[in-house]
């Protein structure tokens, strides 16, 4: 996949508000501070497309960013799709009634928008299994939501630690689960795992009847 386009649309307090539902729809969530705006960025190929800020919770809406994208160089047919930015979930600084408005908009968009495809979780793989990511993983279960995690900042570690995170990650699941999820292993400094996903967009993108399989 080649991305043509990806433009900043809207920014979005409710799911009401947000773009019309006419085209395939890709979501990126995680904790606050885990990455998820370099990695946005990485994959269009854009250092100014979602802004990044040293302060957690900054994005605190829908954010949807308009992607044109051709499936290899030439070729002529082109294909749109929402890139969609989700606020970080578990930033305890932030206000509790703040916090619970961003909730329920993130539930409401996850549970609601008949759009969405895809969820892609971040976890930074430089850490543990961290419990907010597990309760997280688990409350998609059970929205019935489809999503493929992505750890994030694998340049900041060595790989085997790296390896022994997502390991121990894919342990913690499988003692509720019995199949897990797809996963991409990532870098924004590096780009690593930016074809890998960009692939897997395109796959169900250029074949919207063809949906990832749900896990449970």
């Amino acid at each position: 996949m080649i991305i043509k386009k990806a433009e900043y649309v809207i920014s979005s307090p409710t799911i009401e508000s947000c773009p019309k539902p006419d085209r395939p729809e890709y979501a990126f969530i995680g904790r606050s501070n885990v990455g998820k705006s370099s990695l946005i960025n990485m994959l269009c190929n854009n250092n100014r497309l979602a802004k990044i800020s040293v302060t957690p919770g900054k994005t605190q809406n829908i954010n949807h960013f308009d992607i044109e994208s051709l499936h290899k160089a030439g070729a002529k047919k082109i294909t749109k799709w929402y890139l969609v930015d989700l606020p970080g979930y578990g930033y305890a600084k932030t206000a509790q009634t703040t916090r619970k408005g961003w909730t329920k908009m993130i539930e409401d968009y996850l549970r609601k928008r008949e759009t969405l495809v895809n969820v892609f979780v971040l976890i930074d793989s430089r850490h543990e299994p961290q419990k907010i990511d597990l309760e997280f993983v688990n409350d998609l279960a059970g929205w019935k939501v489809p999503f493929t995690l992505v750890f994030t900042k694998a340049d900041k570690e060595k790989p085997g630690a790296v390896q022994r995170n997502v390991r121990a990650f894919f342990d913690e699941m499988l003692k509720t689960w019995q199949f897990l999820p797809q996963a991409f292993v990532t870098s924004a400094n590096t780009k690593q795992g930016r074809d890998e996903i960009l692939k897997f967009i395109e796959e169900y993108v250029e074949n919207p009847d063809n949906l990832p399989a749900k896990l449970y």
